[in-house]
């Protein structure tokens, strides 16, 4: 019976838009981390990169939770708003801290199997600009939508095994003595491993708010 209500009441769309433009810098985020992998002299601009799209991401997830305060009706439930757009900077958040442990430890030459991992954050981020972006039509659009989150999945359990083997050859490489490249290395790897992971929570989320409102 609520829901009969909420379909006859106008819909407050702006919840959309803002969540797109979140999405977007997303994808920014994730190209500027990309370069950052590349390694050397572009590694201190694209930190910086990074930092400038999490602070305008940060921006546009402080719009969405004054306008859920504000607004009478939202496109569905309050809850799964906040819970969805805290998720969306997650992601972008754990990207940022990437970049700030690649600066604390100097780096500036990063293994192949990081610069995969980069490839595959950067496929997640244009999916789910395309996941937020059909939220709006979502009971049309579900199928599309959760064969996305379903890929997201599936680009997680990659990355998941680039860690591995990444790890495997970063131990095999300095196992001779040089223990704090191993552990700086680890470190970098356990960041994108939870890049991909935040993702996937966004995906999961959008799925779980499908599934409430078809």
């Amino acid at each position: 019976m609520i829901r009969f209500f909420q379909a006859l009441m106008p819909r407050e769309e702006k919840f959309f838009g803002l969540f797109d433009a979140h999405a977007r810098t997303l994808v920014l985020g994730a190209e500027a981390l990309r370069d950052l992998l590349e390694g050397g002299e572009a590694v201190a601009e694209a930190c910086r990169r990074i930092v400038a799209h999490e602070n305008d991401a940060d921006a546009i997830a402080r719009d969405v939770l004054q306008n859920v305060r504000r607004s009478f009706i939202t496109p569905f439930d309050r809850g799964d708003i906040k819970d969805l757009i805290g998720l969306l900077d997650d992601s972008i958040d754990q990207m940022q801290k990437t970049a700030k442990a690649i600066t604390m430890f100097e780096v500036t030459s990063f293994e192949p199997h990081m610069r995969q991992m980069a490839d595959i954050i950067l496929r997640c981020a244009e999916l789910t600009v395309e996941a937020v972006g059909l939220l709006g039509s979502m009971r049309e659009k579900a199928a599309r939508i959760n064969a996305i989150a379903e890929e997201i999945t599936r680009l997680e359990e990659q990355a998941d095994e680039l860690n591995d083997a990444g790890l495997k050859a970063l131990f095999l490489q300095h196992r001779g003595g040089n223990a704090m490249a191993f552990i700086v290395g680890n470190e970098i790897y356990d960041h994108l491993e939870k890049v991909v992971d935040r993702f996937e929570d966004v995906a999961n989320r959008i799925s779980g708010i499908v599934i409430e409102q078809v």
